[in-house]
């Protein structure tokens, strides 16, 4: 009897365990920390340290598809210790991203970014970092429509994807009262299908809503709300068509946190240094949390709020190539800040 009891005790406390590591790493349908590879690490809590390997490429020189409003060098910026910092975890250390690996990983596959500009800051970062792991390999780089842009390595028969998407739920223009976003609608969800990896970012087109005519319509009707009321709308409806339309055993959904933006106080101009210490919450985070903790499907949250919260400097500035007068502070300089989120996209997908 003793004995059973001691292995009851076993068997209960290995129950435990297992329980308190599924809390650590999922929370109903977000995945906070299962693409970390030291289990209890957040990645999103860190500090911006200096190391001599970075920065992983030259985008002047190794990324000549770049497009210059993320060239900051190539547009002049003549400081340069913005591209030797590394994102450094608290209690762990990143994984050192490995393009031969997420390129076997993903040999005959296709890795799709849908958002805004910040997606394509992201996807071009992510085709840099590939190209300069693969530099002999041939690539395509093409533009099938004006939303679509394909990144193709022939060898792999890999594509890497960016969809223009600002608010991921369907938008209609209308002569009379111009843009219209859909809060209930996803009818251009079907472009995301037959895809492995999708990685969504949708915010920063929410907060920009006064500098267009915008409306928001929910079933038929024109209605007046707070823009982050809005997105929270909006941002559900796309977490309902996720749960629905895609398999997660098929195809892995990450979702591309909120970047910051620095146009308050002095602005991003002349900086270049990162800010130090604990930042203050930002808007639209806990939205974002709240509705992919609510998701019946996995979904990886690629939490890079912070990060960026700390690059006042990574911004082009005054160097994006579109004159003196236009100061860019909420895009991002390549190389920099989002090679660093596909270091934390690279050890979701691998370690998956």
């Amino acid at each position: 009897m003793a004995l059973y009891s001691w292995l009851c005790a076993i068997a209960n406390a290995f129950v435990v365990l297992w329980a308190l590591t599924l809390s650590l790493n999922q929370v109903h349908g977000v995945i906070i920390q299962s693409n970390q590879r030291e289990r209890g690490c957040d990645f999103s809590v860190g500090s911006w340290v200096i190391d001599s390997h970075q920065p992983f490429y030259d985008a002047s020189r190794g990324c000549p598809f770049i497009v210059q409003g993320f060239n900051c060098l190539g547009n002049g910026r003549p400081d340069q210790e913005y591209i030797k910092y590394r994102w450094k975890p608290s209690g762990c250390n990143l994984p050192r991203f490995d393009g031969k690996q997420i390129l076997e990983r993903y040999r005959g596959k296709k890795i799709m970014f849908v958002g805004d500009s910040l997606s394509n800051n992201m996807w071009q970062s992510l085709t840099c970092l590939l190209h300069t792991a693969v530099p002999n390999s041939d690539y395509t780089l093409t533009t099938q429509t004006k939303q679509l842009s394909v990144f193709f390595f022939p060898e792999y028969q890999a594509s890497i994807i960016w969809l223009k998407d600002g608010f991921l739920v369907d938008v209609v223009h209308d002569k009379e009262k111009g843009r219209i976003v859909k809060l209930d609608s996803v009818r251009s969800g079907d472009q995301w299908k037959g895809v492995d990896a999708l990685i969504f970012n949708t915010y920063h087109w929410w907060t920009h809503i006064g500098e267009t005519q915008t409306h928001f319509e929910l079933g038929n009707e024109i209605v007046d709300i707070d823009h982050l009321e809005a997105y929270r709308i909006g941002l559900t409806t796309w977490a309902k068509w996720i749960d629905s339309n895609i398999d997660p055993s098929r195809t892995s959904v990450l979702f591309q946190g909120i970047a910051a933006t620095h146009y308050e106080g002095n602005g991003c101009a002349g900086q270049t240094n990162p800010m130090q210490g604990p930042q203050p919450p930002y808007p639209g985070v806990d939205i974002v949390k709240n509705i992919l903790h609510s998701m019946k499907n996995p979904i990886h949250l690629l939490d890079v709020t912070l990060l960026t919260q700390m690059r006042i400097d990574g911004h082009p500035s005054l160097y994006s190539g579109r004159g003196d007068s236009y100061v860019d502070c909420s895009h991002w300089c390549l190389a920099g800040v989002p090679d660093t989120w596909n270091e934390f996209l690279y050890a979701a997908l691998i370690g998956r």
